[in-house]
């Protein structure tokens, strides 16, 4: 007995000392591997900088050759990546006025200067808010030994917007030339040097596009089961096309129709979404209705670090249909003069620019307009939009007064369409005798006289009444989100409401 449990004892000591031997040759094989490899840098680094896409200018390479080495695919995706990080981690700084970041991205030479800047900005309470458009990239030179590269950057289109405390003294878009030195340290790329070679103010080459919406009648459309949420799991688009049959058989030759940005992936494009809306404008073309493409539905950051997502977005999304025979034009957002207090005027105002620039730099045959929730913010961007758009839910006797208003602020006789106006038939609880069915059909034969007698494009809010309204709507608040339910022409189970009559004329 004895000797057994000696056997067990020594038994169980050899095998903790191979246990032990094992986990060393682990962990000095691991530390082997860090130092001749390089960290990973979404471990090491404090900033936002991680495996995920958060920064993405328009990226165009030059591969015409160059002198030293010869560099492959997959180094120069490297060299892009870490570029590209470098100038957001900056970026992130100079907004921030902290080191944080920077020196994995710069080397020890390179960092000096940012740090003066940084100490400069912070005593005097300035800050930096940028970003990048687009890059033109050039490999002038790779070094034999792969450890350094001179890039050419030509074409920067860089945005930046300068405050002192909280008070905006300067906002500038220019075009600019680099020339940038990097070297390989711990396995990425850094920052040696990088010098603005030259310098312009961005002028965009945008035209109009002009068109004739005096035979618009149109309706803004979600199916009636899956409202705000039209390209989910429950998408039929046999649901859909009687839908539309319904719309074209009205009178009606048009729809306006959202995109969601967060349910379509953001910057990167879900493709079954993608094949649902392709199902949508097909199904549109089919039965001779145009179609209004809403983009950035759900959608109110607006924040300039966020400006290279929301365009790779809307890339590919104008990109893919812009020759589609259904499309009519492109919305660039939803009423986004409600976002003014929360966001920023000027942020908002900024940001739709540059959209609008985005858009038509793809696509050079379709206007664009923005979805202005009232008559007073629609002169925003005139000059910019291809046709004024705006919203319309005040009172029905002030209508008039107020297009003819807003007609004589628009210049060279630019195309206005009333984008969204209706109203509800609700008149229960929370609204007792506000409305009804008669008083809603009553209002569409008025407003359709005033429409007629102006020849003024419409689409109307909406074909049906809805079950359910989410939150992210219209609130909580229960006398706000029971009448959101009832703007429709046809009721919850499809049947005719007495404003049908009055849906196109």
């Amino acid at each position: 007995m004895v000797k057994a449990n000696r056997q067990i004892i020594r038994g169980a000591l050899m095998l903790t000392y191979v246990l032990i031997i094992a986990l060393l040759l682990f962990l000095v094989s691991s530390l082997y591997s860090f130092l001749n490899t390089g960290a990973d840098r979404s471990t090491i680094l404090h900033t936002e900088v991680k495996k995920i896409e958060q920064y993405l200018p328009k990226i165009t390479w030059k591969l015409d050759g160059n002198e030293g080495r010869k560099i492959t695919q997959e180094k120069i995706n490297t060299i892009q990546n870490d570029y590209l990080d470098a100038w957001y981690v900056k970026q992130i700084a100079y907004k921030t006025n902290t080191k944080v970041g920077i020196e994995d991205y710069f080397t020890k030479n390179a960092r000096k200067n940012i740090y003066n800047i940084i100490k400069y900005n912070k005593l005097n309470k300035i800050s930096y808010e940028s970003t990048t458009l687009r890059h033109t990239l050039d490999i002038e030179f790779f070094s034999e030994d792969g450890q350094f590269i001179v890039l050419k950057d030509t074409n920067v289109l860089q945005y930046k917007k300068v405050f002192k405390a909280d008070t905006l003294l300067l906002e500038s878009s220019e075009v600019s030339s680099y020339r940038v030195i990097l070297l390989l340290e711990d396995g990425f790329w850094r920052i040696r040097h990088m010098v603005k070679e030259a310098s312009k103010k961005f002028k965009p080459n945008i035209k109009n596009t002009f068109i004739s919406t005096i035979d618009i009648k149109g309706i803004n459309y979600y199916p009636q089961a899956t409202p705000w949420n039209m390209y989910g799991d429950n998408f039929d688009i046999n649901i859909i096309k009687d839908d539309f049959k319904i719309i074209k058989k009205s009178g009606l030759n048009a729809i306006r129709i959202f995109v969601p940005y967060i349910d379509f992936g953001k910057a990167n494009i879900k493709f079954d979404k993608l094949v649902k809306l392709q199902k949508v404008l097909d199904t549109a073309k089919d039965l001779g209705l145009k179609v209004v493409i809403t983009l950035f539905d759900f959608y109110g950051n607006y924040d300039v670090l966020d400006w290279t997502l929301n365009h790779r977005h809307a890339e590919k999304i104008v990109e893919k249909f812009k020759d589609h025979e259904a499309i009519l034009a492109w919305d660039v957002k939803n009423e986004p003069n409600l976002d003014f207090d929360s966001r920023g005027k000027e942020n908002v105002i900024a940001w739709l620019n540059y959209m609008i620039i985005t858009i038509k730099s793809i696509d050079k045959k379709h206007p664009v307009t923005i979805g202005w929730s009232n008559v007073k913010s629609a002169t925003i961007l005139q000059d910019k939009v291809d046709v004024v758009s705006f919203h319309y839910y005040e009172d029905l006797a002030d209508f008039e007064e107020e297009y003819i208003s807003l007609k004589n602020k628009i210049k060279n006789n630019k195309p206005i369409i009333l984008q969204e106006f209706g109203v509800s038939s609700y008149g229960g609880f929370w609204r007792p005798f506000a409305s009804s069915e008669v008083k809603q059909a009553n209002y569409y034969k008025e407003m359709q006289n005033v429409l007629a007698k102006n020849s003024i494009p419409f689409m109307s809010w909406t074909l049906y009444d809805f079950d359910k309204v989410p939150q992210e709507v219209v609130g909580r608040i229960p006398w706000r989100v029971y009448p959101q339910k009832k703007f429709g022409f046809l009721n919850r189970d499809g049947i005719k409401k007495p404003s049908f009559k009055f849906i196109s004329e």
